[in-house]
């Protein structure tokens, strides 16, 4: 079978793929932490950003927030309880609906937002079709880098593809044709100089989800944060192996066919081929930058004063400043993940988040 399909069934087989057992994925009994395990001062900025949104479309009722990829349900606890205190008018106006297709995570989820007293503001679904057309934002953090991906190759002059075969028990890599000319098409546009022996990913996934979520939003926006760049600087010959890696209990490695099912399998997001995408189905590129950009840009307006609750001790407030610049480090966090927001019917929104790369090209 195609690499493509062996990701898609290590990821996302109903009953023994990663992200539909149940299990514990993010944080410290998980693989993997994500920006919403190290501090809710991240949902705070993004729920800052949010609420300039919503001014930005003059201020609709509902303005309706989807999440896809809620993870733990940290990210929409935070958001919505740190609304509800510091942004009232925005948080009577929110309608939050998060997407998230295994089973047991959406009771997970669902069992944490009533633990934390948001539960009956948050509508869970399985999928986007069941989504009506919406007026607000569309947000996703780390989902686009675990959409199931191809790997080509170039040897001998020609593109490949790896397929993965059954070999006795194991597992192994063999080269073959181009499944697909979609995937050719694909490498000929974004990484026409991949190099004899250099491998890269081709997700083709990416462009049929940003196509999906354009035909669900009426007016607002599409914020996407995740690991990768723009193609110029993410196809190069420094990456000969591509960016494909196995994550299991905080260790990355290359090893993808020794325990099918128990590792994620992730790879960088080409957010060149997002935006090209997301334009032919009306969505207008309106930012790019780092994470680390973006929301210094948000919590500069006083001075990162959000990041603390009320009470803390001195001890406690040097333990978030901490959080927060791992979150922002540009040797961490801060400069791998990118943030990208596209936009529908709102012209000149001018949003806070990118004003330190500003003009921006795509």
């Amino acid at each position: 079978m195609t690499f493509e399909r062996y990701m898609a069934l290590c990821l996302y087989h109903p009953e023994f793929g990663y992200y539909t057992q149940g299990r514990e994925r993010t944080g410290i009994a998980g693989d993997y932490f994500t920006s919403p395990d190290l501090h809710p001062v991240f949902a705070r900025l993004v729920a800052r950003q949010a609420a300039e949104m919503w001014n930005a479309m003059g201020q609709p009722e509902p303005f309706t927030w989807v999440e896809m990829g809620p993870g733990r349900g940290l990210f929409a606890s935070d958001f919505l309880s740190w609304s509800a205190e510091a942004l009232p008018e925005f948080a009577a106006a929110l309608e939050y609906i998060a997407i998230e297709p295994g089973s047991q995570q959406r009771q997970r989820i669902e069992s944490r937002l009533t633990a934390a007293g948001v539960g009956g503001k948050v509508r869970l679904l399985a999928n986007l079709e069941e989504l009506s057309p919406v007026a607000g934002c569309f947000f996703s953090n780390e989902l686009v880098d675990a959409f199931p991906v191809s790997v080509v190759t170039r040897t001998g002059g020609h593109l490949k593809e790896i397929y993965v075969v059954a070999e006795g028990d194991d597992l192994r890599e063999k080269p073959g044709r181009i499944s697909d000319t979609s995937v050719a098409a694909y490498v000929a546009k974004y990484a026409h100089q991949l190099e004899e022996g250099h491998r890269v990913e081709v997700n083709r996934q990416a462009v049929d989800w940003i196509r999906a979520v354009a035909g669900k939003l009426t007016r607002g926006f599409v914020l996407t944060i995740d690991y990768g760049d723009m193609a110029n600087r993410l196809f190069t010959p420094d990456r000969p192996r591509g960016t494909l890696l196995a994550y299991h209990g905080h260790t990355a490695a290359e090893d993808f066919y020794t325990s099918p099912g128990e590792v994620d399998l992730t790879s960088h997001v080409n957010f060149t081929a997002l935006i090209d995408a997301g334009r032919k189905d009306g969505l207008e590129f309106a930012g790019f930058t780092t994470q680390e950009k973006f929301l210094l840009a948000l919590g500069e307006a006083n001075q990162f004063a959000d990041v603390y609750d009320a009470g803390q001790s001195e001890l406690q407030m040097l333990n978030v400043r901490l959080k927060l610049k791992r979150l922002i480090s540009p040797e961490g966090m801060g400069n791998i993940f990118k943030v990208l927001v596209q936009q529908r019917g709102v012209p000149h929104a001018g949003l806070t988040g990118w004003k330190f790369d500003r003009p921006v090209r795509s």
